[in-house]
């Protein structure tokens, strides 16, 4: 449902599109209440899986490659998704939105707390 939204966009005016994904932190998997007890992979070969993963869904969209940049990052996801926005001035912001609840207003935690806080208007996928 995005691909041809986004395409459409970029096709009209000179608009980037940032691809962003974000790896939560250990402090964040323990605050969802998840137990780690392995070793942990060093942070380095998350993002680099993470970027190889994020580079097979941008080659769904068909934009040209200088309107692409990808980001892999670690942290918690709505403060992540909010700091690349403020640092790249983003138009838009288009988040997809998974297991939603009543206390965030039918919208997963991290969309819900972009919608909140972002600058800049938000398009929630699901």
């Amino acid at each position: 449902m995005v691909i041809p939204f986004v395409q459409a966009h970029t096709a009209l005016n000179t608009a980037k599109v940032h691809f962003l994904t974000v790896i939560p932190s250990l402090p964040y998997y323990s605050s969802l209440g998840l137990a780690y007890s392995v070793e942990v992979p060093k942070i380095k070969e998350f993002q680099h899986a993470a970027l190889a993963k994020l580079d097979e869904i941008v080659k769904q969209f068909k934009i040209p490659a200088d309107k692409i940049q990808t980001h892999a990052v670690t942290g918690s996801p709505k403060d992540q998704i909010l700091k690349l926005a403020d640092t790249i001035g983003a138009d838009l912001i288009i988040i997809a939105s998974h297991k939603p609840d009543i206390s965030t207003y039918l919208l997963g935690s991290n969309a819900a707390a972009v919608v909140r806080h972002a600058k800049c208007p938000v398009l929630v996928v699901r």
